[in-house]
């Protein structure tokens, strides 16, 4: 069995966030633990931010899909993986691949959540160009099957 200390080691060593969530209530997931890898993607400090419900990380923008996907993997007792846009401790937006799912403590019956959490911003903005690109390039063929139909009833006309 691996011990607590070896443990807490590996999971301080992740590049990933990791956090830990207590379910309280219908609505509540409180964070009760956040590693390293968490305070750097965020920029809060643990001390700022345990004992508050996740959901801070979304600050106003709680209509995402995602975010209604993992309601209610919260709800099931289940778990999911989905991008959602989160935001750091200076308001700056950041693309989020979560991983969560539920920890049932069999003694007392409560409910935990662990998620881990990576910064996607990247790959999520290459994604967004491509479609841009794909759209502009749409356009441009649309454009030439235009002129190429115009061109080609003018030589009928001759």
């Amino acid at each position: 069995m691996i011990n607590a200390q070896l443990l807490q080691l590996v999971i301080n060593a992740s590049n990933d966030g990791i956090v830990i969530a207590e379910k309280e209530g219908e609505q509540d997931n409180i964070l009760i633990y956040v590693n390293p890898a968490f305070e750097r993607l965020t920029g809060y400090t643990s001390e700022e931010i345990l004992y508050q419900d996740c959901r801070f990380l979304q600050s106003g923008d709680r209509d995402q899909q995602a975010i209604e996907i993992i309601r209610q993997t919260l709800k099931s007792g289940g778990s999911c993986r989905e991008i959602l846009r989160n935001y750091r401790k200076d308001g700056t937006p950041f693309w989020n691949e979560l991983s969560l799912s539920t920890v049932k403590n069999p003694s007392d019956g409560m409910t935990y959540f662990v998620g881990v959490q990576k910064d996607v911003s990247v790959q999520v903005k290459a994604q967004q160009r491509v479609a841009q690109l794909e759209a502009q390039l749409a356009e441009v063929q649309a454009q030439l099957a235009a002129i190429n139909a115009t061109n080609g009833q003018n030589k009928i006309a001759d």
